[in-house]
């Protein structure tokens, strides 16, 4: 598996042809997840060909933008599946990180330990000291979409999306928790609940 090439492919791919509205879902955003999943993955005792696939997984977890937001996850992985061979990944390969891919659609739904530490690593920054800069791109980008009229609305889904997730590896809920649940009072004093 040639980590290095398949990486610097798509991230290329995200940078050169994801429109400009995308200011989130973004390589950015990829680039966050692959740092965040390597770090939980080490503490989690990941290695060899299973950190190689959970970093590709990062890589790819939102490449279906490319094509789609709605159902981008299976557009991930075919951009995976029509890639990643080129790169040495066997088919069971490209499974596996199909599979971490899909742990990352909301509600995260994983079904084995890699899958949780790939959808611990998207939803990273909820117990982290710049979740609100990294709130506002994705508030302006659901803006863009109408998914969201303005702030206090926004603030209210923020609300009801927090206190339903769940971190699933111990690593997360050590190193993120605290700062999450202090990130929703936050949110909570804003709009006076």
């Amino acid at each position: 598996m040639q980590i290095d090439d398949a990486g610097d492919f798509i991230i290329n791919k995200l940078n050169n042809e994801l429109p400009g509205h995308l200011i989130y879902h973004n390589s950015a955003h990829a680039i966050d997840v692959y740092e965040a999943a390597k770090r939980i993955g080490e503490d989690e005792g990941i290695a060899g060909d299973d950190m190689t696939m959970l970093l590709t997984a990062a890589c790819y977890h939102d490449s279906g933008f490319l094509v789609t937001i709605k159902g981008h996850e299976e557009e991930s992985c075919r951009i995976a599946r029509s890639s990643l061979s080129n790169f040495g990944y066997s088919n069971e390969q490209i499974n596996r990180i199909c599979g971490m891919i899909m742990a990352t659609r909301l509600p995260q739904s994983p079904k084995n330990h890699l899958e949780e530490i790939l959808a611990d690593a998207d939803l990273d920054n909820l117990g982290r000291d710049d979740f609100f800069d990294v709130s506002h791109k994705l508030f302006l980008e659901s803006k863009f979409f109408d998914k969201v009229a303005g702030e206090r609305e926004w603030n209210l889904m923020q609300i009801d999306f927090i206190e339903k997730h769940q971190y699933f590896t111990k690593t997360a809920i050590n190193l993120r928790q605290a700062k999450k649940d202090a990130n929703l009072g936050r949110i909570k004093a804003l709009v006076n609940l």
